[in-house]
């Protein structure tokens, strides 16, 4: 059963701060991703590339958790979120990397665009929020 995220949880989802993405190696041991995060309101996005680990891990096992904190609020604004992965595409990718790129770093287009590693979009449906 999937949860709503709020709009200030939107909000900060949508702000320019360093996400952490947690999936599960084949071990069952966690591996942890610095990432730009996104959303469309219901999912959390994150941008990746076809090939990376976390990918891997969640073709093999969705199950997800993010975190994300305000860098100038770290102890007011927090969420974390435990989910799965419900969807991996190609779809509208590379437009999402580049606006991510201008979001992060205010550089238009994204400019380590590769062919040879396409970009993907992690669609993550929240089932437990936490946080302030």
């Amino acid at each position: 059963m999937h949860v709503q995220l709020t709009q200030s949880q939107i909000a900060l989802l949508k702000e320019p701060h360093i996400g952490f993405v947690v999936t599960l190696m084949k071990d069952g041991s966690p591996q942890v991703t610095p990432v730009w995060l996104d959303t469309d309101g219901r999912h959390v996005l994150v941008n990746t590339a076809e090939g990376r680990v976390k990918t891997r891990n969640l073709r093999r096992d969705p199950r997800v958790a993010v975190s994300v904190v305000d860098a100038d609020q770290p102890y007011s604004r927090v969420l974390n979120i435990a989910g799965k992965a419900v969807e991996i595409t190609t779809e509208g990718a590379e437009d999402h990397i580049d606006a991510l790129s201008k979001r992060y770093t205010g550089r238009f287009p994204y400019p380590s665009h590769d062919p040879n590693h396409p970009r993907l979009i992690v669609k993550i449906l929240p089932e437990k929020i936490s946080g302030r």
